[in-house]
Parts: C-alpha cells; structure tokens; sequence
C-alpha cells in the first residue's frame, strides 16, 4: 500500500505506515537479543534501518520533474529526460535516456495516472506489437 500526499503543485508517493511499526516491533523484539551478549547489539540497526528507508523512499513529483528518493541519496529527473513509464511486478519504473530503468518506490500500476497527471500530461497506452501484424 502507498501512502500519497498531495498539494496543488506536488505529488509524493510513500510506504505505507504499516513499515514503521513492522521496525518498531522488530526493534523492540531484538532489544533482549541485543542485551544478552555485547557482539549482538548491531542485530538493532536492521530494524533501524528499516524504519529511515520507510521513511526516505518514495518519489515527488512535481511542475519540473520528478525526484527519487532511497536510503542514502537521491535522483532529479526532469520530465523532458523521461522517455516512459512501466511496470514490472507491480514495481514502477522510470526509463531515461539510453533505456536505462530508474524504479519508483512506493509507486504502483493504479498510481502512474495520478504521476503522469503531475507533469501536466495525459496517460498514453503503448500500442501492441502484435496488433500490426497480420492474420
């Protein structure tokens, strides 16, 4: 599930809550681990992680473009330098110039309308290859 937050000018698509308090729990139920032995109180940073790439990742879109973000950095994207948008196993990805594939987090199949609507655009289906072709 996405979590998507909308103001006149900008779109933002991120995880849904239910990360947070997956890290909490996993927090809290490593805490006894990570108390019985001094060389398993690292086990503690997984669930730590977790909660900022919740936190972090997701994508804004915008009037200039779009910016992906993950765990550690991010990417700008104008919209000129999108080409198109796809899915693959309910993950969207961008694709950029020489085909290059950016994914989307938190960006699924339902949500690409309500991405391309913030570029000022309108969905377009690419055809089928196999509708040329002939009986």
């Amino acid at each position: 599930m996405t979590t998507v937050n909308i103001t006149p000018s900008r779109i933002r698509f991120r995880h849904t809550g239910a990360l947070w308090v997956a890290a909490m729990l996993t927090f809290v139920g490593g805490v006894p681990l990570a108390l019985s032995e001094w060389w398993l109180a690292p086990v503690l940073l997984i669930p730590v992680a977790i909660a900022v790439w919740a936190w972090r990742s997701g994508v804004d879109a915008g009037d200039e473009g779009i910016r992906v973000r993950g765990l550690i950095g991010s990417r700008r994207f104008a919209w000129s330098e999108i080409e198109a948008f796809g899915v693959a196993r309910r993950q969207a990805f961008a694709i950029v110039a020489q085909g290059v594939r950016v994914p989307l987090p938190s960006v699924r199949r339902e949500d690409l309308p309500r991405l391309i609507a913030a570029s000022g655009s309108e969905l377009v289906a690419a055809e089928d290859e196999d509708d040329d072709t002939e009986d």
